[in-house]
């Protein structure tokens, strides 16, 4: 069995493995740790009520693993704050949070914020759009670190079916981790295809590693995160684990195309820290999409830049907030 082989079936979750609550509260209580789950939002007034709802009433109320719930908004202009509040949540403006570093829009950027406004010992990332909400998007996730102590980071995979007006099309969903990040992790990380579903939105990681991770502020988080985490501590460091079925709304192809070239950004910064760039040349921030319009086409040029966040162990007010030096 290789080395691949192995961690996929040993790291390799299903949430029903964990449906006992009971015992996993009692995990929890023995390891000591706290559980923080963060949902990073922008205009999510649709969705972020019954998620708050749902978590809050079975993994705070009914059996108590999530010590907080927060909702960190990037800058809705619909009323996702005021839902989320409504229904128990701790909410914030991401640009309130550290507010000496200044605000940039995009969800990294949320996500790099909670490591410092949130208190958990484990963070657990929710996206806001998830239609058939439940409580194994928390608990599958959080389980194996309670479990399994050399496991940090742990990904959520999933089917993916795609939610439109008018119903839900049965497969689909994962275009861009099957057309782009796939093949490029098979090209130069081979052993990071164990990952079902790299660029999912759902995971939990240990604070001690998001705390030492820099973070992309848009598209590229989940892929650079991958790549860090595998760097500094390697295959076994993960888990993944199914949730069984996930349904979103669906995105657009050029929206696609936008997440694409800004992972890609991101993928061959990682590889120019690791010494593999070769001879790449200098590489443009703009991408040209083209949109048919009565009869003509129209183009249409983005100007994307990964911009990026240092791990928040570096940031003085974090580290003066955790007691790191003395």
């Amino acid at each position: 069995m290789t080395k691949l082989e192995s961690w996929i079936q040993h790291n390799t979750f299903h949430h029903s493995q964990f449906y006992d609550q009971l015992e996993l509260l009692k995990q929890k209580e023995k390891t000591g740790l706290t559980i923080s789950l963060c949902i990073p939002t922008l205009n999510e007034e649709a969705t972020i009520g019954k998620e708050i709802v749902i978590f809050r009433s079975e993994l705070m109320e009914r059996y108590p693993l999530v010590d907080e719930i927060a909702v960190i908004d990037s800058g809705s202009t619909d009323k996702t704050l005021e839902v989320a509040a409504s229904f128990g949540a701790d909410t914030y403006f991401a640009g309130d949070i550290l507010p000496s570093q200044g605000h940039k829009r995009g969800k990294g950027e949320n996500l790099w914020k909670a490591i410092h406004q949130l208190k958990g010992d484990i963070i657990v990332y929710v996206d806001a759009d998830i239609k058939n909400i439940h409580p194994r998007f928390c608990y599958g996730l959080v389980a194996p670190l309670l479990y399994r102590e050399e496991i940090k980071y742990v990904k959520a995979f999933y089917d993916r079916p795609l939610a439109f007006s008018q119903g839900v099309r049965p497969s689909g969903g994962g275009r861009v981790t099957e057309i782009l990040v796939r093949p490029l992790f098979s090209l130069f990380f081979p052993e990071l295809t164990g990952l079902v579903q790299p660029l999912s939105g759902e995971y939990a990681v240990r604070r001690e590693v998001l705390e030492r991770l820099p973070f992309p502020i848009g598209y590229g988080v989940e892929t650079s995160h991958i790549l860090d985490v595998y760097r500094q501590w390697g295959l076994e460091a993960f888990g993944q684990t199914d949730l069984d079925q996930r349904v979103h709304r669906n995105q657009e192809t050029l929206s696609l195309g936008k997440m694409s070239f800004g992972i890609l950004q991101s993928f061959l910064g990682r590889l120019k820290n690791m010494g593999m760039e070769g001879n790449l040349p200098a590489m443009t921030n703009v991408l040209r999409q083209f949109i048919a319009k009565d009869q003509q086409y129209e183009q249409v040029c983005y100007d994307i830049v990964e911009e990026e966040r240092p791990p928040m162990i570096d940031i003085p007010e974090y580290r003066e907030k955790m007691g790191y030096d003395g």
